[in-house]
């Protein structure tokens, strides 16, 4: 296949998913991963579309390659946050079983949820378990390291944990979402957590207010059709065509 050929091609996948990886494009082309990158390298250098570790994204979407603190994040979007942790906490049932993951989102349901007799939390976010138990629910915390700035516990023993459970409804929280690279978090070790938290889920919501469509960042939690995303407003209307998505602004 000649360039401009594999250089339209990888472009179109760019515009209808958003991102994608060497290997993804390496077997659409039916070429080779070397050629693929040099291909990139090219495009990129036009301005073509964004370079990235692993793949490219489109010129509109934006690769992550840091996390904020949980501090900074509870001060970012939060009437959007603020609607969805409302959305969300309605949704949890009296005699549920869920696994509420470390973050800024789901860290102010805890303002609309009430403790009942038969609902059990799990968490792996050290302020979440305290306020928790402040507020007088049963809720287990999950063993493993604690990662500073997030404030989340992560690694091989809460992986292991999670493994144990079986949950109604799973709420996590993401840094990015496009269609090619799915829910994405900038470090490996949390993104293992949630992946486990998701797979061991009957109902799975991921909580992203609107910025976070169109962004990258270094891991794969899961792939998009995988949950259902609760957001404040869809800004990209052809991500219904892969995901659930409710929009929650204005109710």
């Amino acid at each position: 296949m000649l360039a401009e050929k594999r250089f339209a091609v990888i472009l179109d996948v760019l515009a209808k998913r958003r991102a994608a990886t060497v290997t993804e494009l390496a077997q659409r082309l039916d070429t080779s991963e070397s050629t693929v990158r040099r291909d990139l390298m090219i495009l990129a250098e036009q301005g073509k579309l964004n370079k990235v570790h692993g793949g490219a994204t489109a010129v509109d979407a934006t690769f992550e390659s840091g996390e904020p603190t949980m501090s900074a994040k509870e001060h970012l979007n939060q009437t959007q946050k603020d609607q969805i942790a409302r959305y969300a906490a309605a949704q949890i049932q009296p005699d549920d079983v869920i696994f509420l993951d470390a973050g800024s989102t789901t860290l102010r349901m805890l303002e609309y949820m009430e403790p009942s007799d038969g609902l059990l939390i799990v968490t792996n976010g050290i302020l979440h378990a305290q306020r928790l138990v402040n507020k007088g629910f049963k809720a287990y915390i999950l063993g493993g390291m604690l990662k500073t700035g997030t404030e989340a516990i992560v690694g091989a023993g809460a992986v292991q944990s999670l493994s144990h459970y079986n949950f109604t409804k799973a709420f996590i929280g993401i840094n990015g979402i496009t269609v090619g690279q799915g829910y994405t978090t900038p470090d490996v070790e949390e993104a293992q957590v949630k992946s486990m938290a998701l797979r061991q889920a009957y109902i799975k919501y991921v909580l992203a207010d609107s910025s976070k469509f169109g962004r990258v960042s270094a891991v794969t939690v899961a792939p998009i059709d995988q949950a259902c995303i609760v957001t404040d407003h869809l800004p990209d209307k052809s991500y219904r065509k892969h995901a659930v998505i409710k929009e929650v602004e204005g109710l």
